[in-house]
């Protein structure tokens, strides 16, 4: 089985990650995205993120009726900060009999080479690059990294969060399973 790692904090998962997912799984030869949930990326401040787990059942309830999407927890027993280098390995000892491909913004593809063991991501995965705002890929590093024209949703994790702290809606930003979590929660919250 062909998997696609969508590494991401999802602080929260909105519609524009679903639509990702989704044109992925329709327009590419995935078999299914997992949504990798890291509990702390080492490029972004922990401050800002909502508990992991909550974070995960926000990614479960949003996928819960797509089959080929999946919630991923792995890194939950890694060490923090999580790496992706890291996570491979496990994964790879895991499922041996899959084949794993990563998914990821422009932005991030941009920054691929500071990552941890970047070389060996690079040379060893196949990537799928969705192209973000500002985030434009000169080049790429391999043949099989390949940029995937998803259709994009100008809204951000970021914006979403800023918009719950000024008391504005988020409905139809996310899923209305995720909107009412948040709501019911008062995640995000001051």
């Amino acid at each position: 089985m062909k998997v696609g790692l969508y590494f991401g904090s999802f602080n929260p998962v909105h519609n524009g990650h679903l639509i990702i997912a989704n044109h992925l799984l329709q327009n590419t030869d995935l078999d299914q995205v997992w949504f990798v949930v890291s509990p702390q990326n080492p490029f972004k401040p922990s401050s800002t993120l909502l508990n992991e787990y909550h974070r995960l059942h926000l990614v479960q309830i949003a996928i819960e009726s797509v089959p080929q999407m999946q919630a991923c927890d792995i890194e939950f027993r890694l060490p923090k900060p999580s790496y992706t280098a890291d996570t491979l390995a496990y994964l790879i000892d895991k499922y041996p009999h899959h084949e794993f491909t990563i998914v990821m913004g422009s932005d991030s593809y941009q920054n691929l080479p500071r990552w941890k063991n970047s070389e060996y991501i690079i040379n060893n995965y196949q990537v799928y690059i969705y192209i973000r705002p500002n985030f434009p890929v000169e080049h790429l590093y391999k043949a099989n990294h390949q940029i995937v024209h998803a259709p994009h949703l100008d809204i951000s994790a970021t914006f979403i969060r800023e918009a719950i702290q000024k008391n504005h809606s988020i409905q139809f930003l996310v899923p209305d399973a995720v909107w009412k979590e948040i709501e019911t929660n008062r995640y995000y919250k001051k």
